[in-house]
């Protein structure tokens, strides 16, 4: 599974840029980026076919660190919370390989990043300052009817993630 990191959260890592991607399967690419809610660091990730988005909320010094141990934990956190089995969830990172840190994947893919992000920042009030998972803030962003790089028109990221999870391609 690719993890690409945009140029803010490279520059936060203090970072030189990692290789492009060679994964040609977006079901097994994520987008991550760095970005402040209320004045705490937080981790932002975009899948890059479906725009399922979760935020690790006030992400500290050594979890940053350990960025693919943070991103497995909030993935395997934010899609249990939102229903899906653990069985699916673990089935879908087994199937989905080795973690490797790389660069974005692409100009629309960031575009829909980009637009997530808004959609946590109006939905902000959905935070829950008390622990680092939103499920809450995930769940409303990931039922906004939105676009994506990987399925056409208007849906909601959550019925896209799960048809992901399932094994199919897309709707």
């Amino acid at each position: 599974m690719e993890l690409g990191l945009t140029f803010p959260l490279q520059r936060f890592l203090k970072r030189k840029p990692p290789a492009y991607g060679t994964e040609p399967d977006r079901r097994f690419c994520w987008d991550l980026h760095i970005i402040d809610l209320r004045g705490r660091s937080c981790l932002l990730a975009v899948h890059c076919h479906t725009r399922y988005t979760f935020v690790c909320w006030d992400v500290v010094p050594f979890q940053w660190a350990d960025l693919p141990g943070l991103f497995r934990e909030g993935a395997v956190e934010s899609l249990t919370s939102a229903g899906f089995s653990p069985t699916q969830v673990e089935a879908y990172l087994q199937q989905a390989g080795t973690l490797k840190l790389t660069r974005t994947h692409g100009r629309r893919e960031v575009a829909f990043l980009n637009r997530a992000w808004d959609d946590v920042m109006a939905l902000d009030t959905c935070l829950d300052t008390s622990t680092q998972v939103q499920p809450l803030l995930d769940h409303a962003v990931n039922t906004r009817p939105s676009r994506c790089a990987g399925f056409d028109g208007l849906g909601l990221a959550l019925v896209r993630m799960g048809t992901v999870l399932s094994g199919k391609t897309n709707g």
